[in-house]
């Protein structure tokens, strides 16, 4: 629904006879009461906690010293980046003018490509300058000295607003970076401006009326998936090798599998939330990296990755050694036990399915075992997560609501006026099922490495100008959207889509891998082997911009 319709809904569910039906209908739509029908035994009791829940206290793994896969031609990866700064091929100046134009003409297209909605101009030719004189002086801080970087506007940077999509946010700056950002900084990388999202990032699928979204990098008729719509068009494109996003329920890999990039979402407190823009609202949002390879991901992961006491979830994690993330890129998956639920992989389309499963026979042929699971509530997770992401929204949203409802979107109107007719008990029976869930992982991932599955149910879904003038609702877009992604949320566990090919209209497809708690090294090395065997790879879309060419 779309346009005028959508407008009206959004009037008339006002009334609360209209509000209560549009509830009950999306409630079955989003298996919503399919989950509420679980028996008793499926509801462990309520956690006191949301940190994750870890299967094995050793993932100590030998390697077969392989070393990072190798690097083509495209995508451009840091590792490029830092050899044409080092030889002198191009300066950090020169590499700054060149990403934030890029992002300008792609602005210009027609529908946009742009993946920015506001832009640093100053602040990163400063950074770039200051940048240059160290590589000068042979003391770059890091492989990230003077590589431009992008940053979902749902996270703090230093001079500009945090506009969480939308449209009657104050546009006051930011007077401190985010951490994450903070540290990235520290690095030497120069934060080329804020990428859109959709509002309050309740979206996975990447339209916000507020906003000129970026269609999606391989189809301008697709969507970009969201809500970190315009951190993963900004690495398809090329404007930057790396982007920072965030993932309530998919909205790092959603669009990472849409656009055909590398999105982590790593342990829940692996990267602390100080800076994010709407504090404490809810227990299942991530910080995480879009990148063009696994080295990329892992590199912008340590960088921001660290305890940190105004995150006490990140204080419980373990020591991530330096170099190590990057060391395990070569370990191989010889031995490595992959689970596999296929009555989970059958609620993907045919054409998702197809390459996700090849990639599995490569790494089976690599040396990994694919060993057969049943989740038993893996089915149930979206539902779960939906009442979960939902409710604490519902409630952070209070004042807004009372203040600014008019000036949302209809769709983010539709969806808080539906909440008003659910069930009071709602979030805490979703909270208790996600209890059994995490259990439920905890003993998979005792038996298995990691568990595998598609990121999405579906590829990009099309979208017309009038829809993305207006927003739109489609629950069943969103359902497939979402299908496999809260699995890692409401667990905390860490999740990356890796780009393995795609369906017969040539969109990207993504792989998920899920690991267990704090164990991101094993996820990118699964993410490695995959792009050692050629099973994974960035397609380069025709929009695509090399800012190292020439």
């Amino acid at each position: 629904m779309s346009g005028h319709p959508l407008a009206a809904l959004a009037a008339l569910l006002k009334t609360a006879p209209l509000r209560l039906a549009t509830a009950r209908a999306v409630r079955a739509q989003l298996g919503i009461d399919a989950a509420r029908g679980l028996p008793t035994g499926a509801r462990g009791p309520l956690p006191l906690s949301y940190a994750p829940v870890r299967a094995r206290a050793d993932h100590r793994r030998p390697s077969r010293e392989l070393g990072r896969p190798s690097v083509t031609s495209w995508p451009r990866s840091i590792a490029a980046y830092a050899e044409a700064l080092r030889q002198g091929r191009l300066s950090a100046e020169e590499i700054v003018r060149r990403s934030l134009a890029a992002a300008r003409s792609l602005a210009a297209h027609v529908p946009t490509l742009g993946p920015l909605c506001d832009y640093a101009d100053q602040r990163a030719q400063r950074s770039a300058q200051e940048s240059q004189a160290r590589l000068r002086e042979g003391r770059p801080r890091s492989a990230l000295e003077g590589v431009p970087i992008a940053v979902k506007e749902e996270l703090d940077v230093e001079g500009m607003p945090t506009r969480l999509g939308t449209a009657f946010m104050p546009y006051h700056p930011a007077k401190a970076d985010a951490l994450s950002i903070a540290r990235l900084r520290r690095q030497g990388a120069a934060v080329i401006g804020q990428t859109p999202m959709t509002e309050y990032g309740m979206s996975t699928l990447g339209t916000n009326a507020h906003r000129r979204m970026p269609r999606n990098a391989h189809d301008p008729g697709r969507l970009p998936g969201g809500s970190s719509s315009g951190s993963a068009v900004a690495v398809a494109l090329g404007v930057v090798p790396l982007a920072i996003g965030c993932d309530g329920g998919g909205s790092v890999r959603v669009p990472a599998a849409y656009n055909g990039v590398f999105g982590l979402k790593p342990t829940y407190g692996r990267i602390p939330l100080v800076g994010h823009g709407s504090p404490g609202t809810s227990s299942v949002v991530h910080i995480g990296p879009l990148a063009g390879c696994s080295a990329d991901l892992a590199l912008g992961l340590e960088a921001m990755a660290g305890a940190d006491p105004g995150d006490a979830c990140s204080l419980l994690q373990p020591e991530l050694a330096p170099g190590s993330l990057d060391s395990a890129l070569g370990r191989g998956v010889s031995g490595l036990r992959i689970g596999v639920d296929e009555s989970e992989w059958q609620a993907a389309a045919a054409d998702v399915s197809g390459p996700a499963r090849a990639a599995l026979d490569a790494l089976e042929r690599a040396g990994a075992a694919i060993v057969p699971l049943r989740l038993e509530l893996a089915a149930h997770a979206p539902a779960v997560g939906y009442l979960t992401i939902a409710l604490e929204a519902h409630a952070a949203l209070r004042a807004v609501r009372a203040e600014h409802e008019r000036e949302l979107g209809y769709d983010m109107q539709i969806l808080l006026s539906g909440l008003d007719a659910f069930a009071p008990d709602d979030y805490i029976d979703a909270q208790r099922l996600r209890a059994s869930l995490r259990s439920e992982m905890a003993r998979a991932l005792r038996e298995v490495d990691v568990v595998a599955l598609p990121t999405t149910a579906n590829t990009a879904p099309p979208i017309s100008d009038d829809e993305a003038r207006s927003g739109i609702i489609d629950p069943p877009a969103l359902h497939a959207a979402c299908r496999f992604a809260f699995l890692g949320n409401l667990t905390g566990l860490p999740a990356a889509s890796i780009p393995v090919g795609s369906d017969a209209q040539g969109l990207p497809v993504g792989l998920q891998i899920i690991g267990d708690a704090w164990d991101e090294a094993c996820v990118l090395q699964v993410a490695a082997e995959l792009e050692r065997s050629g099973a994974a790879q960035v397609m380069r879309p025709k929009a695509a911009i090399d800012l190292l060419a020439g």
